[in-house]
């Protein structure tokens, strides 16, 4: 084995004898210093055993490569297309005819940074998620040695703004919703169920002894696929009056086919996700006179229905269906009162203490003691400045 360097022109190239073969490597441009350190990394790396030879590829022959390979067995149909769409779209017009080791950090950052001119940092992110995984796939598959993308940084995302309805505006949207509809709506405040979760429901899914229904599916583009995640995967306890109003509604429901499905058209067919929150939900919202919210907020008005009546955020985390804890933290924790006084009254309660009435003998027996009793003035209260009015005895 033998190597050495050699300038062609201004630039500076590499080149060892593995095998019988001459293998030329490049990347120092028009630095000696460069050409040497990629000779000896590399003399160092068949000394050792841990040379590897990097496969050539295109970036638009790798990512058809990839999505044959891998991406088409391993995620939901949804994923499969998302991906396909940032591929197509996006990354094969600008890296296409790139060689992948030709492709730095720098120039996917470059690439990141251009992308936040002209969209959101939420889509900017989604795109990063599959050069991530594209890169890491063409280092196990012996493409790259390392991974350009492992150190590109993604962009700050704002939290998601939750609009949530009031009670009084709940009772007004539900009015307003067409009869054969209402059902649905409901069951989305009530149970915080996603929109596809909800389309997908199937009869059979509904426990009526134990008042429960089973998420087991979600319609996605008109196919049953599974729910988000595992969690997901989830029992949700109905409410007394869901449960009456899901009985009326299987007694009008029409002929059902095999997907026996609970929400469907009058045909028994599923619906089109969009088109019914086009032409139902957005209309209803108008007619009630209650601003325009995504559909996606009926979710987050669940939690806060649930936050408000006091429910273990542990408990809300499962109806929900979330991986985790923290994600319920992260997205509702502020909705989560810091002081919440109607619970802390009832330590007092289930003591049988009156707190404002012994308070108040408390004072009285004072002023008597002191001679206050003939002419009673207004006592301010011991923690001034947190919320508290005078209280005054006579």
């Amino acid at each position: 084995m033998r190597g050495s360097i050699t300038k062609k022109g201004n630039n500076y190239y590499v080149y060892l004898w593995i095998n019988g073969k001459k293998k030329w490597f490049s990347g120092a441009g028009d630095s000696k210093r460069k050409a040497e350190k990629i000779l000896n990394e590399k003399l160092g790396e068949i000394g050792n055993g841990t040379y590897q030879e990097i496969k050539k590829i295109r970036f638009k022959d790798f990512a058809s490569l990839w999505i044959a390979s891998y991406v088409t067995s391993k995620v939901k149909p949804s994923t499969l297309r998302s991906y396909r769409d940032i591929i197509n779209n996006h990354l094969t017009p600008v890296f296409g005819d790139f060689l992948l080791t030709d492709i730095t950090t720098a120039v996917l950052q470059k690439y990141v940074a251009q992308r936040l001119e002209k969209v959101k940092p939420k889509t900017v992110i989604n795109e990063i998620v599959v050069i991530k995984e594209m890169f890491k796939h063409a280092v196990r598959w012996g493409y790259l040695k390392v991974s350009p993308a492992q150190y590109v940084e993604r962009p700050r995302v704002e939290k998601e703004e939750m609009d949530i309805l009031t009670p009084d505006e709940i009772r007004l949207f539900l009015d307003q919703a067409i009869p054969k509809h209402r059902p649905f709506f409901l069951t989305a405040i009530l149970t915080g169920m996603r929109r596809g979760e909800l389309l997908g429901l199937q009869w059979g899914d509904i426990d009526w002894n134990h008042n429960q229904i089973h998420v087991r599916r979600s319609l996605w583009k008109g196919q049953f696929v599974t729910p988000k995640s595992k969690t997901s995967m989830r029992r949700i306890d109905l409410s007394p009056y869901l449960t009456m109003e899901l009985k009326k509604h299987l007694m009008t429901s029409p002929l059902k086919e095999l997907d026996n499905l609970v929400f469907c058209n009058s045909e028994g067919k599923s619906h089109d996700a969009d088109t019914l929150i086009r032409r139902q939900f957005s209309p209803a919202l108008k007619r009630a006179k209650i601003r325009q919210v995504r559909f996606h907020d009926l979710r987050h008005t669940n939690v806060a229905l649930r936050i408000e009546q006091g429910q273990n955020i542990k408990y809300i985390q499962h109806q929900l269906g979330h991986a985790s804890i923290q994600t319920t933290l992260d997205r509702y924790g502020h909705l989560i009162k810091e002081v919440n006084a109607e619970q802390a009254k009832k330590l007092d309660s289930i003591l049988g203490f009156n707190t404002v009435e012994s308070f108040g003998r408390k004072m009285v027996e004072m002023g008597n003691k002191k001679g206050l009793e003939e002419s009673p003035k207004p006592l301010i209260s011991l923690v001034a400045g947190r919320g508290f009015e005078p209280l005054t005895f006579g």
